[in-house]
């Protein structure tokens, strides 16, 4: 037990550091190049050789890393509370149509009600809404068919196609919509970290923050559940209320990193994953502390990737997360081929 708490502790600590070594990269690494020496001046308070460089350090890569920590996390737990719901490995925003939902919302908002350009800042609280009604409409579609087709991989496959009836619909929007409507809605749609600005960050962060306390403060019911809804009922745990809560917070999570970032593909699919296999264990108490801080990681590198170009420009971000969540799905579902 002394050497599986040792292992325990050690891939926490690993995870912090790397957590913050990312965190770093992305305030020292970016398009523009700027010294070393004048990122650490500008970030202790101190002056730079040029007035860009600040802006640059402070208003760009500063904002990015944090709402690519934050966003990484959020989207993560939203993964793990959906695996944990349906008890189903697969689980996750993109594969059960949830990233796809928010997505719809947005595209209503963007391409029907001008969106941002419309509505100035009250464009972002319209987007929000718009993200957060159409993944908490797919959660509810989902949740129903959860009730009705009890094996796992029927709701995969229904989940896959109700992502792609929300993707029709937006096709449709598309198509409907103004040249200038579409091209916006396209840009969003190729994901990045870059949709946050510093002014915006008081707004972003407070709300992830607390969803993310809300998720942590579920983990002993969600370890109710998974020894089954009687179980759980005889423990004294409100199932339904805690169903509830927790697609509430999946909802929020997803719509807030989706109206904010885009769609980040299987970052919220994969990490969870990899958190059950650094800990090798299924508690939440331990395991969404994991998630929160090995998917901020994960979205960290991802934004570091996106970086590559250089001063040739920005790799989309929905063209490099799947690189590497993919790998890990597939390593997931051999380990998983011999069960029903």
């Amino acid at each position: 037990m002394r050497r599986c708490f040792d292992k325990r502790n050690f891939a926490y600590a690993l995870a912090a550091l790397v957590l913050l070594l990312l965190f770093a990269a992305n305030l020292f690494y970016g398009s523009i190049d700027i010294p070393r020496g004048e990122v650490l001046s500008i970030l202790t308070g101190g002056g730079a050789q040029r007035d860009v460089w600040r802006v640059v350090v402070l208003e760009t890569r500063l904002p990015q890393a944090l709402t690519a920590l934050l966003a990484g996390a959020s989207i993560s737990v939203a993964g793990l509370l959906l695996q944990t719901l349906f008890r189903n490995p697969l689980a996750g925003p993109e594969v059960l149509g949830v990233n796809s939902g928010a997505g719809l919302g947005v595209a209503l908002v963007m391409l029907l009600a001008g969106g941002f350009s419309t509505f100035g800042i009250g464009g972002y609280f319209a987007v929000l809404g718009g993200a957060f009604l159409g993944a908490l409409f797919v959660i509810m579609i989902i949740l129903l068919l959860a009730t009705l087709l009890r094996n796992n991989m029927f709701l995969l496959i229904a989940g896959v196609a109700v992502s792609y009836m929300t993707s029709s619909a937006i096709t449709l929007l598309n198509y409907f919509s103004t040249a200038e409507g579409v091209h916006s809605y396209m840009i969003w749609g190729m994901g990045s970290f870059g949709g946050v600005a510093m002014s915006q960050m008081p707004f972003f962060a407070p709300v992830t923050l607390v969803l993310l306390m809300v998720s942590l403060a579920l983990a002993k019911p969600l370890n109710a559940l998974l020894l089954g809804d009687a179980y759980a009922v005889n423990l004294g745990v409100n199932v339904k209320a805690v169903r509830a809560v927790a697609l509430c917070v999946t909802g929020l999570l997803t719509a807030v990193v989706t109206a904010f970032c885009g769609p980040v593909s299987f970052i919220g699919l994969a990490v969870p994953h990899i958190a059950r296999i650094s800990l090798s264990s299924n508690n939440h108490l331990r395991l969404i502390p994991a998630t929160i801080m090995l998917g901020g990681a994960v979205a960290l590198l991802c934004n570091i990737v996106c970086q590559l170009p250089g001063q040739s420009g920005l790799l989309p971000l929905g063209a490099i997360t799947p690189l590497i969540g993919a790998p890990v799905i597939i390593y997931v579902v051999i380990k998983n081929r011999g069960l029903r």
